[in-house]
């Protein structure tokens, strides 16, 4: 059962921790009551006082999930707007930020964290200022990884920022899995890309065309390249070619078929143009991965 107060929790780390790539700074939930003073609980450390009015920045990230009530949110790159329960806030360290609470509360769950895997990923573009709010929708799933968070750290036993650093990528996961899918609500467009998928499944040994797919599928080329890709973050060409890449790792590890063999019963013009194909994405000759990968 949810506890109706709050529940605040500082954390260290070690340097064998922060090897991990990721570690765990704080985390915590408080239920803000409808028509009190927010935030309710001022015992914080002095770099993460909590102003509304002025705002703060952080040092650090922090997931900030709000599971009942509604208010605001505005940071140096993201203009005020209102959010509502079933929202995850992104803060990003060194930058200005605010939220709060309407008159009639909310309740809010946050972890703050920090390290390689994360700046990583800001820098490949998977998260970024611009887009620090998502609607994820009221999710007891959510709810759950806060609170085995919350409850790991308390106890701190061995390994334990190895593993609530884990929740943290799982949750970091959770919200680009919902926000990539949510730009995919019309049906048919996910259909049709499910359809174009099994069509290349089905013909991994007889090459099919993107253009071939799209007309079969009644779209245009150009638009099955454009959401195929969108959807999948590759384009139909692409996917097709590892999904003979995969067929070829698993003919080379269980059958007793030549290289040559493989090459052609994989449609390609020669062995040589196999070989380079398979090099390039293993990284290694189809010769030496059959050696060291066939299963006797």
């Amino acid at each position: 059962m949810r506890i109706t107060n709050s529940h605040i929790q500082y954390l260290g780390s070690s340097p064998l921790d922060e090897k991990w790539g990721l570690t765990v700074t704080t985390v915590g939930y408080q239920r803000i009551p409808a028509h009190s003073i927010y935030p309710s609980n001022q015992q914080h450390p002095q770099g993460y006082v909590f102003n509304p009015q002025k705002g703060r920045i952080l040092s650090e990230y922090q997931l900030i999930y709000i599971s009942e009530g509604s208010g605001y949110f505005e940071s140096a790159s993201c203009k005020k707007q209102k959010i509502k329960a079933g929202t995850m806030l992104l803060i990003f360290p060194d930058e200005w930020h605010t939220y709060y609470p309407e008159e009639k509360g909310w309740y809010e769950h946050w972890v703050g964290f920090k390290g390689n895997m994360i700046e990583n990923w800001i820098a490949n573009k998977f998260f970024y200022k611009e887009k620090p709010v998502f609607e994820l929708g009221i999710s007891s799933i959510i709810i759950g990884l806060y609170e085995d968070i919350d409850a790991h750290a308390s106890k701190e036993d061995a390994g334990y920022q190895q593993l609530i650093s884990s929740i943290v990528l799982y949750l970091m996961g959770e919200i680009y899995f919902k926000d990539n899918n949510s730009a995919f609500k019309e049906s048919t467009t996910v259909r049709k890309i499910n359809e174009a998928k099994a069509l290349m499944k089905r013909n991994i040994s007889n090459p099919i065309s993107a253009e071939e797919i799209a007309k079969q599928l009644n779209v245009s080329y150009s638009w099955l390249r454009s959401r195929f890709k969108a959807y999948t973050g590759i384009s139909p060409t692409q996917y097709y070619l590892n999904l003979r890449y995969i067929k070829a790792k698993e003919m080379l590890c269980t059958t007793h078929m030549s290289i040559s063999d493989i090459a052609f019963a994989l449609n390609f013009e020669t062995v040589s143009q196999f070989s380079s194909f398979f090099a390039k994405k293993e990284g290694i000759s189809p010769s030496t991965f059959k050696k060291k990968y066939h299963l006797d």
